[in-house]
């Protein structure tokens, strides 16, 4: 834990009672942004009001750190860079600590929030980052040959996503439409009939680089701000008939969800550790790619389904799968640093999305995909019917946390939405 510092002492507590034991205690202090109050700090059953601490001059930051963090959105602050996060870091926690006046002036109820997307997102690239997903879908695809692509162990494998189509927590999603391809007849055009989710996570990018600049791995950590949890809905029949020569497009460009609270690269300083997950007979990384730092992030999540059918029964939703982050083959700041390797610019408020995160058992699988193989092992839920591929009407949860013998228990909030017919 050599990153870390007295913001995550275990003793630490705030005189927001409802923030110990929470998903937000005072060691995480996630950002979000509001419609009506603008950028909010998760406290608990609460958020704090940063702009109104900064008005009445109770938030000890000044210059340009005060003026990004009264913005409308996170862009400016994230591009201050870490030393700017830590600063504002420590006066929030110091704020807030049980050790400072109680202030209860300054906190709006989460329930009252409409939370937004926390940054205007410019630019979004996906990974294929986890290998235990790629072999699986290696093994569905290309039976008779080497699941995992010649380069997939030399470079973290990405894709351009869409921006416009990232919507946050509780947005409904619409069936898309596409060109589909039938096993025994032509393309047509119509309502997806595979859907599909992703679980993965997101990285938001704070201080990027010039054009023409790399980042290298000794830089990538300070480079990323923070880590929300990515649903990256799929339509695998559009997918199938698309994705050669170019992979990825319209199966991907309607709808990514993110949760709304990012978790800061700083609030998970107790939970990384060194890595990537790399196995005996493996390739060796180009040394541009070579970890310097603790870069695996240990950060357990888990997707939980709740059909129309179980809300009307008042059923509780059922868990699909449980895995980790820390599965995947490919950190974080290794897809930035390959990310920028050819001086492509990144900027403050990109994301890089994880790609789906599964583990070796089938009860950490990330996607249906992979879960019912293809539609021959199908799900069955409580109410009695099964699942293949998402229906109209099927609400998905994903869910987030870390803990650690030696550290606050700290979690992200929900992900979720719901699938609406095709109009």
């Amino acid at each position: 834990m050599t990153h870390c510092d007295f913001t995550h002492q275990l003793d630490a507590t705030s005189w927001v009672e409802s923030a110990q034991g929470s998903e937000f205690p005072i060691q995480n202090l996630p950002y979000g942004v509001c419609s009506k109050h603008g950028i909010v700090i998760a406290i608990g059953s609460y958020a704090l009001h940063v702009q109104r601490a900064i008005e009445t001059g109770v938030l000890d930051v000044t210059g340009e750190i005060a003026c990004a963090l009264s913005s409308s959105n996170l862009n400016d602050f994230m591009s201050l860079g870490k030393e700017s996060w830590t600063a504002a870091r420590h006066a929030i926690f110091n704020l807030l600590s049980s050790e400072s006046e109680s202030r209860d002036a300054l906190l709006v109820s989460q329930g009252e929030l409409e939370l937004i997307l926390p940054a205007t997102i410019g630019d979004y690239t996906d990974f294929y980052a986890a290998r235990n997903h790629a072999t699986n879908v290696g093994k569905m695809f290309r039976p008779d040959g080497n699941p995992l692509m010649p380069n997939y162990l030399h470079l973290p494998v990405g894709y351009h996503g869409r921006a416009s189509s990232v919507v946050v927590s509780g947005t409904d999603i619409r069936r898309p439409h596409g060109q589909l391809k039938p096993d025994d007849a032509g393309p047509v055009f119509g309502p997806c009939r595979l859907l599909d989710y992703e679980l993965e996570f997101g990285a938001f990018i704070g201080s990027g680089n010039a054009l023409g600049d790399r980042i290298t791995m000794d830089e990538a950590m300070d480079k990323l701000f923070g880590i929300v949890i990515l649903n990256d809905w799929s339509a695998r029949d559009i997918q199938k008939w698309e994705y050669q020569p170019l992979g990825p497009f319209n199966a991907k460009n309607f709808a990514t969800t993110i949760s709304p609270w990012i978790v800061t690269v700083d609030a998970l300083a107790p939970f990384r550790s060194s890595g990537p997950m790399r196995f005996e007979g493996d390739p060796e990384m180009l040394d541009y790619l070579k970890p310097v730092t603790d870069d695996v992030l240990d950060v357990q999540c888990s997707v939980s389904i709740s059909s129309s059918s179980m809300r009307d029964k008042g059923m509780d939703a059922q868990k699909l799968t449980q895995s980790t982050l820390s599965h995947l083959t490919w950190t974080f700041a290794q897809m930035l640093v390959h990310h920028t390797s050819t001086g492509c610019p990144m900027n403050s408020g990109d994301l890089i999305g994880s790609g789906t995160i599964s583990g070796e058992t089938k009860d950490s699988r990330g996607c249906l995909l992979e879960l019912t193989w293809r539609g021959t092992e199908p799900v069955e839920l409580v109410d009695g019917s099964e699942r293949k591929f998402l229906q109209d009407g099927d609400e998905l949860t994903i869910n987030a946390w870390c803990e650690r013998d030696g550290a606050v228990r700290i979690g992200f909030g929900a992900c979720t939405g719901v699938v609406t017919p095709a109009q």
